[in-house]
């Protein structure tokens, strides 16, 4: 019994020292002291650099989420998910929108969205009402937010 409770004893220490990962000397090809990788010497940039580094760059979607389009629903370009924050449009006032301007081509001005034919009466009030509100804009179609022609499902999760 004593043998079988040193032999258990022995497989937990070489079992979690194998776990801690104690350093091995298996390497590829022969490297000096000074070129194996230390956490001691490793600096990374601060916080405050790489935001500065990356407000210079920018890419076209970017940039047109800094406008207009960014703060109100693009007929033209949003995904028909995003119409959920719009009590009443989601999903058949919403999908009725985006195939409209799959069909008929983009929308000229926020008024044209009142035209899609076979609106309700309390579809277009709806509608109405969001227009009045400034909540829609209007801009040329994007191939950035229309990759693959998919307003439904453009993989913005």
């Amino acid at each position: 019994m004593r043998k079988l409770v040193h032999l258990a004893v022995l497989c937990l220490l070489v079992l979690s020292l194998g776990c801690l990962g104690l350093p091995q000397s298996a390497i590829a090809s022969p490297m000096s002291s000074a070129d194996t990788f230390s956490l001691n010497n490793l600096t990374l940039p601060s916080s405050t650099a790489l935001i500065a580094r990356s407000s210079k760059k920018s890419n076209a979607a970017d940039r047109k989420l800094g406008t207009e389009f960014g703060k109100k629903t693009d007929l033209n370009n949003t995904p028909m998910r995003k119409f959920r924050q719009y009590r009443g449009f989601y999903p058949t006032l919403a999908s009725k929108i985006v195939n409209y301007a799959k069909k008929e081509g983009d929308y000229k001005s926020v008024e044209d969205v009142l035209k899609i034919p076979g609106l309700s009466k309390r579809q277009k009030k709806l509608l109405q009402k969001q227009i009045d509100q400034g909540n829609f804009t209007v801009t040329p179609r994007s191939e950035i937010y229309n990759a693959g022609d998919d307003r439904y499902n453009p993989g913005v999760y």
